[in-house]
């Protein structure tokens, strides 16, 4: 069984029922989540090893969001029971043209205390076949990117594949350094890349040539290109750079697809219509747990591409962060059946 580790902050999600707005609830549902959280749940659920690391007060809450990932199966044993609190988003859930909308209360959160020295590397990693970090954690706190880095030399040192998703949320970026200052010296460290144009322009100042991809409802794979090459340029470790391909039609209604690049080729998979939203949250990082076991057990380039796309897309029917289909469920999608017929 393959082991993966995957490193950053679980929150507690507040979100009104149904899609009501903040200024109509009385009450919240409550969820567990976070970008690197996800990716280990969704692991997990196709029977990986999955590990997930992270600074989680030692109180009520905090034992919420760890019985959550035990009750999916993810190995919490090198979460740090230290820190305040335990960080927080409210979500209101957009719909058609009504765009969703994030509030982040997670300032002086166990993660964003975090430090350099905290934790055991070398014992986390042992064993170790893969490691994953996002972009929101360095966004956090000066604490939580140098604690970044420690973890990617760490995996580089013993031979650990890397993965990010490059995630740039410019409501996180508050401690006085701007992501181009500490970003570079992470990813450089990595061995697959994942971002959009947003996060290659906003963490690099990468843009795509010839082509304005924030137009219109279809996205074309080889408009990316440029952005892709530019992105192993200026990193040449990463073996893969990958992005996906939203078009938004509307809130309830996007197409998706995904394509790789491996320096030599250009892999791109099959489109899906998804007509009825029910939670686009924690998309992104479905496709990269998607990715990651793809790479893991194909060995197939646009295989694992293509059960990436077919994951995330499944994701959005579900109802929470986290992506809880079934390896069944996404090879079913990707054989073309998208019928949606009971299973008896």
């Amino acid at each position: 069984m393959k082991k993966i580790v995957t490193f950053g902050e679980i929150m507690l999600r507040l979100s009104p029922p149904g899609f009501k707005r903040f200024s109509q609830t009385y009450h919240f549902d409550v969820v567990y989540g976070g970008g690197e959280s996800n990716v280990a749940v969704s692991l997990a659920n196709y029977g990986l090893e999955s590990h997930f690391v992270s600074r989680i007060p030692q109180n009520d809450i905090g034992q919420c969001a760890v019985m959550e990932l035990r009750k999916r199966g993810v190995n919490t044993e090198s979460i740090l029971r230290e820190g305040e609190r335990l960080g927080i988003y409210f979500l209101e859930t957009g719909a058609v043209s009504r765009g969703s909308k994030v509030v982040y209360d997670r300032a002086h959160s166990g993660m964003a205390t975090i430090e350099a020295g905290m934790i055991d590397w070398e014992g986390v990693f042992k064993d170790a076949d893969w490691f994953h970090w996002t972009g929101i954690t360095p966004a956090l706190s000066q604490g939580a990117a140098d604690a970044c880095l420690e973890a990617i030399k760490t995996a580089n040192k013993l031979g650990v594949p890397v993965s990010t998703d490059l995630n740039y949320r410019k409501k996180l970026w508050k401690y006085g350094k701007e992501p181009g200052e500490v970003m570079p010296a992470l990813v450089e460290g990595c061995d697959v890349i994942l971002g959009n144009e947003e996060d290659a322009e906003k963490h690099f100042d990468l843009h795509p040539e010839g082509v304005d991809v924030t137009q219109g409802s279809s996205v074309d794979g080889k408009a990316y290109l440029s952005v892709l090459k530019q992105l192993q340029d200026m990193f040449p470790r990463a073996k893969k750079v990958i992005t996906t391909l939203r078009g938004s039609i509307s809130a309830s209604h996007n197409s998706w697809t995904g394509v790789l690049y491996d320096g030599e080729t250009l892999y791109q998979a099959p489109s899906y219509e998804i007509t009825h939203i029910v939670d686009r949250v924690g998309g992104g990082d479905s496709f990269m747990a998607g990715l990651i076991y793809g790479l893991l057990t194909f060995e197939d380039d646009q295989k694992a591409l293509d059960f990436a796309v077919a994951a995330s897309c499944l994701k959005h029917t579900i109802k929470g962060d986290a992506n809880l289909a079934t390896i069944d469920e996404v090879e079913k999608l990707m054989g073309g059946d998208a019928s949606g017929r009971v299973s008896r």
